[in-house]
């Protein structure tokens, strides 16, 4: 039970951090709708936590709380393939950016 207290205060945190981000217009309002429903369903899953079994069952796992690990390895695997291929975006522009400049000031020299 304290444990449950726990991760719903963390929860309720981590969602609070979410909002004032939004607020400060540093994300969008779809960003904010899918973090506030990540943090819905992690509530949902430690305040019942038996769900996890009856969906796992549905799906063809034997645990409620393997179910979870898979979904969040999976969703982490995402995460970091969104973040190298943003990184790369970047890498590349600032690349070109550099090149330009570069050029430019090759042309003020002749």
């Amino acid at each position: 039970m304290l444990i449950q207290i726990i991760l719903l205060l963390f929860f309720l945190f981590a969602w609070s951090r979410t909002f004032k981000r939004y607020r400060l217009k540093e994300i969008k309002i779809k960003e904010l709708a899918v973090w506030t429903f990540f943090w819905l369903m992690a509530g949902l899953v430690v305040v019942f936590p038996n769900s996890t079994s009856a969906v796992a069952k549905i799906v063809g796992i034997g645990r409620g709380s393997d179910l979870v690990v898979y979904v969040s390895l999976a969703l982490i695997f995402y995460i970091l393939f969104r973040i190298f291929y943003r990184l790369e975006k970047i890498e590349k522009n600032i690349t070109k950016i550099i090149r330009e400049l570069a050029l430019k000031e090759e042309d003020k020299k002749d």
